[in-house]
């Protein structure tokens, strides 16, 4: 039995707290003005077209504020639809241009000069009006008389009857003069429905309207609509973006009981559902449950998109409106977290799906534009991505300027800014602050000067040793030939290992695995051997830094596909047919997989792979045509059955010959076939602790 979450029910009757309403009677649009004002409104509505701001020519009235009240229009006294009052408050914007002091005196007996004050203020005000599906615009004409003008004083308002709107739905409204002197009005409000309102007896579509139930089970979220047998109505699924128009996504019309069941994939905050009876003039009604769902925000976030288009663009692509912030920051060399800068890009509300540029002079690899939410970091991309360009040893100086262009410049460190004054390249400025990148070997070498002198002191005199005990030279020659194996060795390809954390067993064998590579002359990187740093930093950022870390160095990301892997890169890619929820397999906190496919999926769609990535799975727990196509576009392997060419691809151009990669093959195999049995014997024991499918399938 699914069991209810949410309950909405559209044809409830009186209640004790509800709200009584004007009655209008006439379809009639009507404008009327307060004391001092006269106004008209034009018939019929009017193109929607708010044009560029132009400067005011003297004083000008603008709108300042808006005020709405829900009334209702009615045809008959039973017969009445839903409508939303508007007030306009006015104000004078500008100033008399004032005549030169000769003009005072010359000609102040002049009646032409005081025919302005004796005249009218006219101003063509534009009300727009949004409510899916429905938008209209129309024109009022006010006019005050000049004489009754103050500079930046209210001189009254306008008030606009009326704009029909369904119940429960959401509506938007602008203000704006043409020609406009200023930016737009805007005003957003979220009407009642049939249940908050005393309308039952005026508004016949709350006579009958649809009983509406959503509910959960597991995974499937179901919307219920228990009606009689014979009645019709309409059904629709839509996205309801402030930032943009609405997208209608499904629509059907009905007839009786029906339920209609959605995955989880699919919720989304602004994801609403609009239901009317199909009658003639029917008033549909809107809701949007799903705006404080967890797993709606979740879906949300896995959905958005951060690019960074050349040569200073960027954009964030999601369904919804995101309330998120999206800063510009620097990633020092080393791994650490990026620094944020100043200023934010937006604090509040991001904009979606629209190209925007980044303040910068010039661009730099060290920056990046991450995007937060509640103070957790989202989404990170950074300038080098695309190019896999080494970061820079810079360092970033922040340059100030005080009373009379007083300038001073400081080092960005995790520890503070540090006073410094140097010559740098400008990245971003304002009027109170810059942002400059400097070479760091500027100020290391004299730093350090000290230091490389001691050393060359430290060298010369070991030498004179060399000179004097020449019967230990030849130990000497020894010690060193093995510290150049070992810096062989300390130099050897890096190889970080990304799998999805299904279970114990499976960690083991990814354990053993990467134990075994250690080993040969790799150096190998996985989260298990990472856990603090990866609890420190979070999945994302640790990812990040150890992928740009890895390809910079000339290394290989290995990944490691398992059936659970494989259902959350169909996930991603929103092919919901291939990633079954049986499939899937919960994400812990130290996932890296799951955090890494925002940027390795780009990766691969981008044609980036290629010499980069490596794909592997093992004998007996999935086949090669679970592994997704996308993914198969760089070598895959199987193991251990294919460990002679997955050891060559991994050590690249520097491999020994096939016969000591035979030798390294089987060496691995030994360690990884132990493990590798044990967890193909639980998976084949259906009451073991890791029973299941073995190929995904």
């Amino acid at each position: 039995m699914p069991v209810p979450w949410f309950l909405l029910s559209l044809a409830l009757g009186r209640s004790p707290m509800v709200l009584s309403l004007e009655k209008l009677m006439g379809p009639q649009d009507t404008a009327r003005c307060s004391p001092g004002l006269s106004c008209h409104l034009w018939d019929g509505d009017v193109l929607c077209l708010p044009g560029s701001i132009v400067s005011a020519p003297g004083p000008v009235l603008v709108p300042t504020r808006l005020q709405t009240e829900l009334v209702l229009r009615c045809y008959q006294e039973t017969d009445c639809d839903l409508c939303v009052r508007v007030a306009i408050h006015l104000a004078v914007h500008g100033h008399w241009e004032e005549p030169k002091d000769e003009d005072k005196f010359g000609r102040a007996a002049d009646p032409e000069l005081e025919e302005p004050r004796n005249a009218f203020l006219q101003a063509q005000v534009v009300l727009s009006f949004q409510a899916y599906p429905t938008a209209r615009c129309v024109l009022l004409e006010v006019q005050v008389p000049a004489a009754l003008v103050q500079p930046g004083q209210s001189v009254g308002s306008v008030v606009f009857d009326c704009f029909e709107a369904a119940l429960g739905a959401e509506v938007r409204i602008w203000s704006y003069t043409q020609p406009r002197y200023q930016k737009e009005l805007n005003f957003t409000q979220q009407l009642p429905d049939c249940k908050g309102l005393e309308v039952r007896d005026s508004i016949q579509s709350c006579w009958a309207l649809p009983w509406l139930n959503v509910s959960a089970d597991g995974d499937d979220v179901y919307l219920v609509l228990d009606v009689s047998e014979e009645q019709r109505f309409g059904l629709s699924l839509y996205w309801n973006q402030i930032q943009g128009p609405t997208k209608p996504w499904w629509h059907r019309n009905l007839t009786g009981p029906q339920t209609i069941t959605l995955n989880h994939t699919d919720l989304f905050p602004c994801l609403c559902i609009q239901v009317w009876p199909l009658e003639p003039d029917s008033v549909r009604t809107s809701v949007c449950p799903f705006r404080e769902d967890p797993r709606a925000h979740r879906n949300l976030w896995r959905a958005a998109r951060l690019q960074l288009l050349p040569p200073r663009g960027w954009r964030l692509d999601a369904p919804c409106s995101l309330l998120a912030e999206a800063t510009l920051c620097w990633q020092a060399p080393g791994g650490g977290p990026c620094q944020s800068l100043v200023p934010p890009l937006y604090q509040a509300n991001v904009t979606v799906n629209k190209t925007l540029e980044l303040p910068l002079l010039n661009a730099h690899p060290n920056l990046c534009v991450q995007v937060s939410s509640w103070e957790k970091l989202q989404l990170q991309e950074c300038l080098w991505a695309d190019s896999l360009r080494a970061l820079k040893d810079d360092l970033l100086l922040v340059e100030t300027r005080g009373l009379q262009d007083n300038r001073s410049l400081c080092a960005l460190e995790p520890s503070g800014c540090t006073p410094l004054l140097s010559k740098a390249s400008t990245l971003w400025e304002d009027e109170l602050r810059a942002l400059w990148a400097c070479p760091m070997d500027k100020y290391v070498h004299q730093r350090w000067a000290l230091v490389w002198l001691a050393c060359l002191l430290l060298a010369s005199v070991l030498f004179l040793l060399f000179l004097f005990r020449k019967d230990h030279v030849k130990g000497w020659l020894r010690l060193l030939k093995e510290d150049l194996r070992a810096g062989a060795a300390a130099t050897a390809r890096a190889a970080l290992l990304l799998y999805s954390a299904e279970d114990s067993g499976f960690e083991r064998l990814v354990g053993a695995l990467a134990s075994a590579l250690c080993q040969l002359p790799l150096q190998v990187t996985v989260d298990l051997w990472s856990r603090r740093e990866l609890s420190a930093q979070g999945p994302l950022a640790w990812f990040h830094a150890q992928r740009r870390q890895t390809l910079q160095e000339g290394g290989v990301v290995v990944l490691l596909f398992s059936p659970g892997a494989v259902a959350l890169c169909h996930e991603w890619l929103q092919d919901a047919a291939s990633a079954s929820a049986s499939a899937s397999a919960p994400h812990g906190p130290h996932d890296a997989f799951a955090a890494s496919l925002s940027c390795v999926l780009p990766d691969f769609l981008q044609g980036r792979a290629p010499g980069r990535y490596v794909g592997a799975y093992f004998d007996g727990l999935l086949h090669s045509g679970a592994v997704p196509a996308l993914f198969r576009s760089v070598p895959v392997f199987s193991l251990p059955s294919q460990l002679p060419d997955f050891l060559g691809t991994l050590q690249g151009p520097g491999a020994p010959g096939p016969g000591r990669l035979g030798e390294r093959a089987k060496q691995v195999s030994r360690a990884l076939q132990p493990t590798l049995d044990q967890l193909l014997q639980a998976l084949g024991d259906p009451g073991g602790p890791g029973g299941g499918t073995r190929d995904g399938t």
